[in-house]
């Protein structure tokens, strides 16, 4: 069992914990993308086991009627196993979504895997026509140029800051630099990208220059949080805006926990609240 602090940021061990978690997100207007916990498999089985239940939880979603999308990451479905396996995996899961209407997000992981996760998106949603999304971190010194590279590629695209320690040749460290460089982003975006925005931050700032920038330019866009980091936030801004909430799930929970309460000192906050009021 999941221990009450840590389920404030995993919405339960199973399929059907993590759905009953989405149903009471959509009576309070706010929408999921939900992600089986796993990563950097170094093995086929685990690799075909999550990818199969992808798969299944596509047909549960559809079959629910609620309004919720997956996220997958690339080491999940074997990219550390090899490109090829990658790209197989999540052709299965794209293919299967598709059929159903169910949207899938390819999750960034750290730099080395840029390159093979942004040419898998761009090659899977050419053939779609959309239907999928990826993201892309601020703090890269790359991505303005994947950015562009982006811009007439049907999907959509997640605009996060970066939570991965990328070393100072391929990142920026200073964090005004990364803000800055998060504001160039998603004004290139709203000004050339046809929707498919997704605003990927709990930073009230960014969240209102994202506001400004729809109303400039008109462009449609999406706000995405993480489960139990501002939730009540994500019920305000869910009134006027479409605001999907990041819901991991599954029996690994346990380094994904650690990860959100030491990555920075904002989650560690929010986790020590959590504790004294539980």
């Amino acid at each position: 069992m999941i221990p009450p602090i840590a389920s404030r940021f995993v919405a339960g061990e199973s399929p059907a914990e993590a759905l009953d978690h989405v149903r009471r997100l959509n009576e309070r207007d706010v929408k999921a993308i939900l992600n089986l916990l796993g990563e950097h498999y170094d093995e086929r089985g685990p690799v075909a086991d999550d990818a199969a239940e992808y798969r299944q939880l596509v047909d549960d979603i559809a079959g629910s009627g609620l309004e919720a999308s997956v996220s997958v990451k690339p080491s999940q479905l074997g990219l550390d196993l090899g490109e090829d396996v990658f790209r197989s995996e999540l052709s299965d899961i794209v293919d299967a979504a598709a059929d159903r209407g169910v949207f899938v997000w390819i999750d960034m992981e750290d730099h080395t895997t840029t390159d093979a996760t942004l040419d898998a998106f761009e090659d899977v949603a050419r053939e779609h026509d959309g239907g999928v999304g990826v993201c892309v971190q601020a703090n890269l010194r790359r991505t303005r140029a994947d950015v562009e590279r982006l811009a007439d590629v049907p999907g959509k695209v997640r605009f996060v800051k970066g939570a991965y320690d990328p070393p100072a040749d391929v990142a920026y460290a200073d964090a005004e630099r990364i803000d800055r460089e998060y504001r160039d982003l998603l004004e290139y975006a709203f000004e050339h990208y046809d929707g498919g925005i997704a605003v990927g931050s709990h930073d009230p700032e960014m969240i209102d220059y994202a506001k400004g920038l729809h109303e400039r330019f008109g462009t449609g866009f999406e706000i995405q949080m993480l489960m139990g980091v501002r939730e009540d936030a994500q019920y305000e801004l869910a009134e006027e805006y479409a605001v999907w909430q990041y819901v991991p799930y599954g029996g690994r929970w346990k380094s994904y926990f650690y990860r959100r309460v030491t990555e920075g000192s904002k989650n560690l906050r929010f986790a020590i609240r959590a504790v004294l009021s539980s």
